[in-house]
């Protein structure tokens, strides 16, 4: 009988445990990339892969708030991907996993400020597809949120139409515009908790 009894239960554990880790494999299979990071290497700058070899290399900087709008967010995790300067995304696999190669993520400490180095990446004519960043933040005890992504002001599919229904349908700006600050491309790009979710 304690044979059986034994032998039932590695069984009810063995199986359990196959369930655990289909389940957890699942989890990472299928969630936010904004969760696929290096806790030791985060920091509130990262730079875009392939940064140092791309010709429109641009400094994306702001302040992240709660949802005041005037406190800054500390710890918060915002994630950006983006297409490569032809407008194609580089996808790759790692543990199966496909993910966007030109991406980073960085972590606000207590000031709110986060940085990227990264490039305009190029339109992709064959969809109409803007030069866009797109980006997720992940506030504490949150839930991860997708943003309106990121424009370019000197986008040349950035029409006046566009411009309108972006206008009417937000309450921010999502249009970068880049200046020159010592001889970088910098463009100032602030963010609201709370106010900028993809609808």
């Amino acid at each position: 009988m304690k044979t059986l009894i034994s032998t039932l239960f590695l069984c009810w554990y063995l199986t359990a445990f196959a369930q655990q880790s289909q389940t957890e494999n699942d989890n990472y299979l299928e969630r936010s990339p904004v969760y696929d990071y290096n806790e030791d290497r985060l920091s509130n700058t990262d730079t875009i892969p392939g940064f140092d070899t791309k010709e429109q290399k641009i400094k994306v900087t702001g302040t992240i708030f709660l949802s005041d709008g005037v406190t800054p967010a500390k710890d918060v995790i915002l994630y950006i991907e983006q297409a490569d300067e032809n407008g194609d995304f580089d996808l790759r696999y790692q543990n199966e996993k496909r993910y966007v190669h030109n991406r980073g993520w960085i972590k606000t400490d207590a000031d709110g400020k986060y940085t990227f180095y990264t490039y305009i990446p190029g339109n992709d004519r064959r969809y109409n597809q803007l030069q866009q960043l797109y980006p997720i933040v992940k506030a504490p005890n949150e839930e991860e949120v997708a943003l309106t992504t990121f424009l370019f002001e000197e986008d040349p599919l950035l029409t006046k139409a566009c411009r309108k229904r972006i206008a009417k349908h937000s309450n921010h700006s999502r249009i970068l515009k880049p200046k020159k600050v010592n001889d970088e491309l910098v463009a100032q790009r602030d963010i609201v908790l709370g106010q900028e979710a993809v609808k």
